[in-house]
């Protein structure tokens, strides 16, 4: 049985989740989100991220995290920003010790839904089948973050093993 932390990040909500993954057999563990106190310095708010992943990632203990890249979208500054967060979101995976993988939003939604144009209901829906007891609604603000994130880390459980062949080949 694996661990895995998916990410769905974000500067103001980064969404968390972690499931277990046993062959084919998913399980959900937990699911949350950080938010960021937007009236702080961009220093601190990703301080913020920081130590949200951090308690989290002590809390449960996974052994490998997986996250969704960024795309670029048309405002340049909040592109920026994201990516900033994105940064501190990677070094917190890292220096926890956790393999990381990175995972486009289309293939996200492809390995979950099996379209890559999904929406985001689409995903959440198929995450609350594969997934029954994910309590990611729950959030009465990021709950689709959280859900997101789920679904970056049902990805992860879907493509780990082709990775970690990859990356033998590699070396």
């Amino acid at each position: 049985m694996t661990l895995i932390l998916g990410v769905d990040p974000g500067l103001q909500r980064t969404g968390w989740g972690i499931i277990s993954s046993r062959s084919n057999q998913l399980s959900f563990i937990a699911c949350g989100v950080v938010k960021t106190d937007n009236t702080l310095p961009l220093a601190e708010r990703i301080k913020q991220l920081h130590d949200g992943l951090l308690d989290a990632i002590v809390r449960y203990k996974p052994e490998e995290a997986a996250v969704e890249e960024t795309f670029v979208n048309m405002n340049g500054a909040s592109t920026l920003k994201l990516g900033q967060a994105r940064g501190g979101i990677l070094l917190t995976l890292s220096l926890s010790g956790l393999s990381v993988c990175e995972y486009s939003a289309n293939m996200v939604k492809k390995s979950v839904v099996g379209a890559g144009h999904a929406g985001k209901n689409q995903v959440g829906m198929m995450v609350k089948m594969l997934l029954p007891a994910s309590d990611a609604t729950k959030f009465k603000t990021g709950g689709a973050d959280a859900a997101d994130a789920l679904a970056v880390a049902i990805c992860h459980a879907h493509h780990r093993v082709a990775n970690q062949l990859k990356a033998k080949v590699l070396t």
